[in-house]
């Protein structure tokens, strides 16, 4: 019996497509760095072959892959402490991928939400890729035998499909070879919503810039969405129960919340009673405050283009180094001759 590696080994990644938010910093860097800083080994990837699942412009794939590291170093994650590259860089993932799609069953994929959501009412005419993306997220994963993945609530079904895959291929080939996956789903802000409409996820692709803000936005920029933020004509709440069907309040208040490392009932306690115009104006200077420091770290970055692609391209030969042998092993189990 071919038996996997156990110790803790974390795996996450973000697709480089544009524009990081407040969003993209608490609901992941923020608690990427927190992970790295803990001790347990890191690898972070900038998913470009997921990307590609719907069309990208090429010139501006390659500006948002960089950015997108930038922002991640900009965050705190430390390539000398943490293995950070971009997906394409190491073919082990498609080579993996493709032998999850031959484990995976077309019933499992179909019922993935996001595909749904993603694909619309024209689903004959989203891309192979995108209805094979949770097949490909797995190979992401399993093929550094990480053992867990900090996620937010809308990947949660993915990493569910991970687990089943995993389970399944050690079934079929009656081994003990890919490890079943934990989620870590933990902090304050997960999801962060938009500042428009606090039913909906903050996102980048929202049409109204008004409705995020975006890692390199100045200070000035950062003032002016806070302020025009949608909240309602109540005060802030004297404790958490008071923000139920509250979606813009309870928005603001996580943010301050994860911004500030605190609880809401701590916030609720201090703030409670006081009018949002009040609340909008201390949150802004921890927004600014915090935010400020990642927004000049991440142009300074950006002003080299070539040692960011120095630091994913060493990035990836580590990588690398970890995943080629894991894609031989599965080839050997699998029945492969010939495997590398």
């Amino acid at each position: 019996m071919v038996a996997c590696r156990r110790s803790k080994r974390v795996f996450s990644g973000i697709q480089p497509t544009g524009n990081l938010t407040l969003g993209n910093y608490l609901g992941a860097l923020k608690r990427f760095v927190e992970i790295q800083d803990s001790g347990v080994e890191t690898i972070y990837c900038l998913v470009d072959l997921h990307a590609i699942t719907t069309w990208q412009n090429p010139a501006e794939l390659s500006d948002a892959t960089r950015e997108a590291a930038a922002g991640f170093m900009a965050s705190g994650i430390d390539p000398a402490r943490s293995i950070l590259f971009n997906q394409s860089q190491v073919p082990a993932h498609s080579e993996l991928a493709w032998i999850f799609n031959c484990v995976a069953r077309m019933g499992w994929l179909g019922r993935m939400t996001q595909f749904k959501d993603k694909a619309g009412k024209n689903r004959e005419n989203a891309s192979v890729g995108l209805f094979a993306y949770p097949a490909l997220m797995a190979a992401d994963i399993l093929v550094y035998h990480a053992t867990h993945v900090p996620v937010g609530d809308d990947q949660k079904q993915h990493l569910e499909l991970t687990r089943d895959i995993a389970i399944k291929f050690n079934n079929d080939f009656e081994v003990d070879f890919f490890p079943v996956i934990e989620p870590i789903i933990e902090g304050t802000a997960t999801r962060v919503m938009s500042l428009r409409d606090g039913t909906k996820k903050m996102s980048k692709s929202d049409p109204s810039d008004m409705s995020r803000i975006n890692l390199t936005d100045d200070s000035n920029k950062i003032a002016a969405k806070i302020r025009k933020a949608k909240t309602d004509s109540a005060p802030v709440p004297e404790s958490p129960d008071g923000l139920v069907g509250r979606h813009e309040a309870a928005n603001l208040l996580h943010i301050f919340a994860a911004l500030s490392d605190q609880s809401i009932e701590t916030i609720t306690s201090e703030f409670g009673g006081r009018m949002f115009s009040e609340f909008k104006a201390v949150l802004t200077e921890l927004a600014v405050d915090r935010i400020g420091p990642v927004t000049a770290e991440l142009n300074r970055l950006m002003k080299d283009p070539a040692e960011i692609d120095r630091i994913l391209a060493s990035g990836a030969e580590q990588a690398t180094l970890i995943a080629e042998p894991i894609v031989r092993q599965t080839h050997d189990i699998v029945g492969m001759i010939g495997s590398r």
